[in-house]
């Protein structure tokens, strides 16, 4: 009996930016990106800072428009869609930024900032609106009299709680967290994941996880792709990746993971040596990577990584 396969919420095909510089160069800033996000599902994206995580997040929401490629969301080629064409697509999509103090205005109380979204898109008003973020707040843990305070009376978990909220105002299926719980003490972190993981559960969310922390991404990913100066070098299920990278690149960034028991820790190689730069001059660029599926859902990049240690 044949299954179905459910079609991706959101689908990648060959995806590229680039941003101009003072001169004639130009920054190589994601290069021929592939990939699915599956509903229910939370795709980490990881690497270093500046290999293209966050512009691959704007181009999924849209902020940026891709040079070339497309971005399909529920089927639906958004990628060069005007202002008001992508209106109603925004709803599917939301952020969570890093830092919950600078995402928050200090002068507007933070029942307000959830109720933001709400009031933008006209779906609330009056006593509805207000009993709709008295429900989200209290989605998040959070008490409904916390609505009438500043964000400057909250901790930083709790700030990061009420940016969850407005995330969800809007009944989102995708929700990307950039960098969403790196700013916070670990003990915070592991408050603020087990809150994703319910509202997944309960919501039925799909997450893209932007994060250069693999502890964590290991703790809520299912499956993880590794990025490379632009491109992705190794896609597959959390365990696939975590148990046995193949990629040169993807196990020196898991053996650069901190090993909190020292009777675990072993001699490990160090990663020196300069990244080459993902500038390059107007009219030429990277030589792309060639994904090799070895088993069923794990792919990694034909090419091996350069050699980081020389």
């Amino acid at each position: 009996m044949n299954q179905t396969v459910a079609a991706p919420l959101v689908e990648l095909r060959g995806v590229s930016r680039q941003f101009p510089t003072d001169g004639r160069a130009r920054v190589h800033a994601v290069v021929n990106v592939s990939l699915q996000i599956g509903r229910g599902e939370t795709l980490a994206v990881v690497g270093e800072s500046g290999c293209g995580k966050s512009t691959l997040a704007n181009l999924i929401i849209r902020l940026h428009e891709p040079d070339e490629g497309t971005v399909l969301l529920n089927g639906t080629d958004i990628s060069h869609l005007g202002p008001k064409a992508m209106r109603p697509h925004r709803r599917t999509m939301q952020v969570v930024f890093q830092d919950p103090f600078a995402s928050l205005d200090p002068r507007v109380r933070v029942g307000a900032a959830v109720a933001e979204p709400l009031k933008v898109h006209g779906t609330k008003r009056g006593e509805e609106l207000d009993e709709q973020v008295a429900e989200l707040f209290e989605l998040v843990g959070l008490q409904r009299i916390m609505m009438k305070n500043f964000p400057h009376q909250f901790s930083g978990g709790q700030r990061q709680r009420i940016c969850i909220a407005r995330a969800l105002a809007l009944r989102p299926e995708l929700v990307i967290a950039d960098e969403a719980v790196s700013a916070l003490d670990v003990s915070v972190q592991a408050q603020v994941m087990n809150l994703m993981l319910d509202l997944q559960n309960e919501l039925g969310l799909s997450y893209l996880f932007i994060s250069h922390d693999l502890a964590v991404v290991e703790r809520i990913a299912h499956r993880v792709a590794v990025m490379y100066l632009g491109q992705i070098v190794e896609i597959g299920s959390r365990e696939q990746v975590f148990s046995d990278p193949r990629h040169s690149y993807t196990a020196k960034l898991i053996d650069a993971v901190p090993i909190a028991d020292p009777r675990q820790r072993t001699e490990r190689p160090l990663l020196t040596g300069e990244i080459p730069s993902p500038v390059w001059p107007a009219g030429e660029g990277p030589e792309l990577v060639e994904l090799i599926e070895i088993e069923p859902g794990h792919l990694v990049a034909k090419e091996q990584a350069p050699d980081l240690n020389s």
